[in-house]
């Protein structure tokens, strides 16, 4: 099914739904012609015409009717309406669409939660959408009703043609094992990603450091997978917009691992705009689905590495190579790991281009917004230096004990994910009707349909000053360190979900704090400032200038940050770097 476009199965549902009205205008005439009543061919054809509207206004009165008939049943209400203009509130979807492109993150959203309250409705089309940031109905979602809330089959199909079923359950344990061999991995990956760093500022010139660093984690992601990594930190990096470097022109010719990178992206903005439409995004992709282009190119680069895997499977069924057990072992790669339970190539694909998202992007997409955050605190950057030459030194490698112990570093880390989450929106649906907790007037739960989806935001629940207090749009990680911490957070841990909650938290969490804690130990031995270079970067793709005006981080961020699945700077990180002493760094 991934080869026939997605508008066509849903044009042909649609037509089949409008042919009820008509074969029934059609039934009726037949019935008055054999009681001797001829109906002009004429009137038949009016009728029918007046039909279709009628028979839709009708499905979509009765719909909504049920609706309100179930919640006044149930004793709880439908939360607070966010009204747009036009048939359907088609408005909506418009002016959506216009701020995910041209705004700041949650735009449009924020303004209407502040006006409407935590929890609100969306009917576009005369569909029912919520969106929350209340952290009692994110808890009730992820964690305390967790078996009523599914991913539901809209979402489903619109992520199936880039992520496919993605249903393997990884062992936990090949994620969060504090193994040897990972630490390996990152130091062998952050010395080249280094070095590249020190060539690009020998020449004076500003180094994207978002490009870098989602490299440097797509070779480490890949070696972790697959046991040898793509290589993509040797291909050439981009250079400044205002650059004469000789060597900008060849910069621009994409290596297979860049290409694929280039691709992956395409695609999850494909899946993520679908998102955001609704259901009618088939209607925009009738005559081809927009996924298959990139996605053809990711398969090229996947499909032999998948395959190399299964041989290397038959032969250890055969006894030509070593038999695994069931318990994972030191030298296993999580591809070896999946195949030992599943020989579907299908299964493996999807599986692991939805590991490749976790492992690669949100990790990237956090260390960037990290360093971003440093050169705008330098005295954040002082003391996390301070902190790292204190305990580690200038030359050696980290342990697991060094980073455990370096609680300031973990503070930058978890103050970074709760300003800039790599994930900042998501959904569910539920199984059933169902009331949820209506923080303004307890003694009226929020009544929900079933399978209606339920979109939260982590991004705007981490920066809700009724969580966090009145500070929380600023950048501080001591309020993971001094007292906010047990007053904010211990009291009511939902409030920070970096890496979701419940049944569903993410596996790759310890992995993820390991490998972005190493990388900046090593970063940070290294450098010992970061500059912050906008002049450098594509003038289209800054900030408009009218923000610098607004309040709150809009008008403080100096990046643009955007979405796909994961967040994202818009245009690269564009940075200049002073190499530490040769007394402090090697």
């Amino acid at each position: 099914m991934r080869s026939i476009p997605p508008g066509i199965p849903a044009l042909l549902r649609s037509l089949l739904i409008l042919a009820i009205p008509i074969t029934t205008v059609l039934g009726i005439a037949r019935v008055l012609s054999l009681s001797g009543y001829t109906v002009p061919t004429w009137v038949i054809i009016v009728v029918q015409l007046i039909s279709i509207p009628t028979y839709v206004a009708a499905r979509i009165w009765f719909g909504l009717w049920r609706i309100r008939r179930n919640a006044a049943r149930s004793g709880g209400v439908m939360p607070p309406r966010w009204r747009g203009k036009g048939i359907g509130d088609i408005s909506l979807t418009v002016e959506l669409m216009g701020l995910w492109k041209r705004g700041y993150i949650s735009d449009g959203f924020t303004e209407a939660i502040s006006r409407l309250g935590q929890t609100i409705d969306i009917q576009v089309l005369w569909e029912h959408s919520i969106v929350t940031t209340d952290v009692n109905i994110i808890k009730t979602i992820l964690a305390t009703d967790f078996n009523n809330w599914v991913k539901g089959e809209e979402f489903q199909h619109s992520m199936y043609s880039v992520l496919g079923t993605g249903v393997f359950n990884s062992d936990g344990d090949m994620w969060n094992r504090d193994r040897i061999s990972h630490f390996d991995l990152f130091d062998r990956h952050a010395e080249v990603t280094i070095n590249k760093i020190k060539e690009r500022m020998k020449m004076g010139e500003a180094i994207d450091f978002q490009d870098l660093i989602s490299r440097f984690t797509l070779d480490s992601a890949t070696e972790f997978l697959f046991g040898s990594c793509v290589h993509s930190l040797q291909s050439y990096l981009p250079y400044p917009s205002t650059s004469s470097s000789p060597f900008k022109s060849t910069s621009n010719e994409l290596s297979r691992p860049e290409a694929f990178a280039k691709a992956f992206q395409k695609a999850q903005e494909v899946i993520a705009s679908r998102s955001r439409i609704g259901p009618t995004w088939r209607f925009l992709e009738i005559l081809s689905d927009k996924t298959a282009k990139p996605m053809h190119v990711v398969d090229d680069f996947l499909d032999p590495i998948l395959r190399a895997a299964l041989k290397k499977k038959a032969n250890q069924d055969a006894g030509f190579e070593k038999k695994r057990g069931l318990e994972v072992e030191e030298d296993e790669t999580l591809l070896d790991h999946l195949v030992r339970f599943t020989a579907d190539p299908v299964v493996l694909h999807d599986e692991i281009l939805n590991i490749m998202i976790a492992g690669r992007d949100t990790t990237a997409g956090t260390l960037t917004f990290l360093v971003y955050l440093l050169s705008q605190h330098p005295q954040a950057l002082q003391r996390l230096r301070r902190e790292i030459l204190s305990v580690v030194g200038p030359t050696r490698r980290p342990t697991y004990d060094d980073i455990r112990e370096m609680k300031f570093l973990r503070a930058v880390i978890n103050e970074t994910l709760r300003l800039f989450p790599s994930v900042p929106w998501n959904v569910r649906y539920p199984v059933q009707d169902i009331l949820l907790p209506n923080a303004s007037d307890p003694t009226k739960p929020w009544f929900i349909p079933k399978m209606t989806p339920v979109a939260y935001s982590v991004f705007l629940m981490h920066r809700n000053t009724d969580y966090w207090g009145p500070d929380a749009e600023e950048f501080d990680p001591d309020r993971f360190l001094d007292e906010r911490l047990h007053k904010y957070l211990t009291p009511n841990p939902f409030i920070f979900l970096p890496f979701n909650a419940g049944p569903r938290i993410c596996l790759g969490q310890q992995f993820a704090y390991n490998e972005m804690s190493f990388f900046m130990v090593r970063f940070l031995q290294n450098f010992s400032d970061i500059s912050f270079n906008p002049s450098a970067q594509d003038p289209s793709t800054r900030p408009p200038a009218q923000w610098a005006k607004l309040p709150g981080r809009k008008g403080k961020d100096k990046v643009f940050p955007k979405a796909h699945l994961t967040l994202y700077v818009n245009g690269g990180l564009w940075l200049n770097m002073e190499e530490a002493e040769a007394s402090e760094s090697v």
